[in-house]
């Protein structure tokens, strides 16, 4: 280990955007200017509630630290379902998703930077998400088994690229809502309101059409 560098357990958290290439490709500008913006509105904020540390931007996305696991999975939940609602109503060249890789090992501290086997894993983890989804390694599932609102499956031990053993993998899985359309946006006691309106003016025109004739 080279001088002024040391090695320290930590919670792991890979953040990447979803078809990023695809994104640039169609509005460079416009697709940076949109994950700035999640970044500064929604992203910064709920690191900082969860006790986490944004280390730095890797490729398409961002490499966070946390000391507690279960704080770095709840911060992912959080991220998840914040983008969930700012992606509500977009288009699918305006929406972006996330894939997030979690996990907890050993990383090399070398100034503000991390890496190593650690930082690799979770990023393999992020690979294997599905868009809008988590995934787990098996250090981390251990320690937030029954800590957190949410069911963990199973997807077995997966062999990924620079990784020399495979890596037991859990998938959280998250409800999937989609945004409500038409009179569905409406409470139901309003729904129950229009309904009755609609009813009485059908049967006001009926019975005016009824009499005329």
């Amino acid at each position: 280990m080279e001088e002024g560098t040391q090695r320290r357990l930590a919670a792991i958290v890979k953040v990447g955007v979803v078809e990023y290439s695809r994104l640039i490709g169609l509005d460079e500008e416009g697709t940076l200017a949109r994950l700035r913006a999640h970044h500064d509105e929604a992203i910064d904020n709920t690191i900082a509630e969860h006790d986490g540390h944004f280390v730095k931007t890797m490729g398409d996305g961002l490499l966070l630290e946390f000391y507690c696991v279960v704080n770095a999975v709840r911060c992912a939940l959080s991220i998840q379902a914040g983008m969930a609602v700012r992606n509500a109503g977009l288009s699918d060249d305006e929406r972006m998703e996330f894939r997030i890789g979690v996990h907890l090992g050993d990383v090399v501290v070398d100034g503000d930077n991390i890496y190593d086997d650690g930082v690799n894993v979770a990023a393999r983890l992020e690979g294997l998400a599905d868009p809008g989804g988590i995934c787990l390694s098996r250090a981390a599932r251990d320690l937030v088994l029954d800590r957190i609102d949410a069911t963990l499956e199973n997807q077995g031990k997966i062999q990924v690229k620079n990784i020399a053993r495979p890596i037991q993998v859990y998938k959280i899985v998250l409800e999937s809502r989609p945004p409500p359309k038409g009179l569905a946006r409406i409470p139901k006691f309003q729904r129950y309101g229009i309904a009755a309106v609609v009813a009485a003016v059908v049967v006001f025109y009926s019975y005016d059409i009824w009499s005329t004739n």
